[in-house]
């Protein structure tokens, strides 16, 4: 039994100590948001946060994950109110979704350590593939993380998950499928 804290929660993986973190947490914990890409550590599609350092979850073994805290994209902020995540929003850094949860962890990664990085900075610590491009506007929205981070500005948050679809279309007029406009 291989014991470790994920997302804040002690958990025990009763597998094969070789068996890849991803793995685990996909299939074990069900914890999708963390991607399978290419399996081999090329992509960072599985990037998670192993005692807060981005590393990908596909080159970790359960056993190397032993007695260590892992946080997944589930556990980074349950309402979807980390930095990263708001600045990827409002940037529109995110086209088809399938390489975000890993950009923003390893953005998040980045950001814990240096509120205020260089373009070169960030592309360096986000080597994530994206087959989409977005990253003109990911170093974008990485440098807004970091203004957030240190307090410099705020972003108009969107609707947490949950929340009602007529609510959410009078907080953001974009969500208004029905076209009606806002309503007071």
């Amino acid at each position: 039994m291989t014991a470790m804290t994920v997302n804040d929660r002690p958990v025990n993986f009763d597998l094969d100590p070789a068996t890849p973190l991803l793995w685990a947490l996909r299939e074990a914990a069900n914890l999708t948001g963390t991607k399978y890409g290419c399996g081999e550590g090329d992509c960072g599609a599985c990037m998670v946060l192993v005692d807060g350092e981005a590393l990908r979850s596909c080159l970790i073994t359960l056993a190397e994950a032993e007695g260590r805290f892992i946080t997944t994209i589930e556990g980074l902020a349950r309402d979807r109110s980390h930095p990263v995540q708001q600045a990827m929003v409002a940037e529109q850094a995110i086209q088809c979704g399938f390489c975000t949860p890993g950009i923003v962890m390893a953005a998040a990664a980045l950001i814990r350590r240096n509120a205020d990085p260089s373009e070169d900075e960030i592309r360096r610590a986000i080597p994530n593939l994206c087959r989409c491009g977005v990253y003109p506007r990911l170093v974008a929205a990485v440098q807004r993380a970091g203004r957030v981070a240190r307090r410099a500005e705020r972003i108009s948050a969107a609707p947490a998950p949950g929340i009602d679809p007529a609510d959410a279309a009078r907080a953001v007029p974009a969500l208004d499928m029905d076209n009606k406009g806002p309503t007071e």
